[in-house]
């Protein structure tokens, strides 16, 4: 009976460790970004969906969900924060849609299996990240009004970044799927 708890207790703390690094890595890719009007470009996205596939559904949209609620607490972990504000105020901004899609994103990029084609992988990581998009610009549309160029500042300018970050990661995704038999 004591090795059981003892065993759950290491794969609480494991658990808890790994949405804490994820939560880390997620800040570090909002960080590396080349700035656009309304919305940065970011290696968030990439890293959203790496999570996924490493880390599962459930572990991953643990890490994704504490990423946002520590955004929303006010840490600087957001792509533009402290910069242009911190926590709801900047939640609340342009990029919510886009962050409220991470979640989605990282759930449909769990689902990539080892036993997917190329072509398999690459449609559930487009499906993925068009979530994130699709979010974003309800969001944004709504936000700065329907009446301006939603999909020409929202998503225009990221679908070259886009397209290079989902071939880089269906390439490597049955390495990184290889990753969850030690989570």
């Amino acid at each position: 009976m004591e090795l059981i708890k003892q065993n759950s207790q290491t794969r609480i703390f494991k658990n808890l460790a790994l949405i804490f690094i994820g939560t880390i890595a997620l800040t570090i890719s909002a960080k590396i970004k080349i700035p656009f009007y309304p919305v940065p470009m970011t290696m968030q996205t990439f890293m959203v969906m790496f999570i996924g596939i490493a880390f599962g559904y459930k572990l991953g949209l643990a890490t994704i969900s504490l990423y946002l609620l520590e955004g929303i607490a006010g840490l600087p972990v957001f792509s533009n924060s402290p910069e242009k504000g911190i926590g709801l105020a900047y939640f609340i901004g342009p990029t919510m849609g886009y962050l409220i899609g991470f979640l989605t994103a990282c759930y449909f990029s769990s689902k990539i299996d080892l036993n997917d084609s190329f072509l398999k992988i690459l449609t559930k990581l487009i499906l993925s990240v068009s979530t994130i998009y699709v979010l974003g610009i309800l969001w944004l549309g709504t936000l700065i009004g329907w009446d301006k160029p939603i999909i020409q500042l929202g998503v225009t300018p990221f679908l070259l970044a886009e397209s290079f970050k989902i071939i880089l990661l269906t390439i490597i995704s049955k390495k990184i799927i290889k990753f969850r038999k030690f989570i």
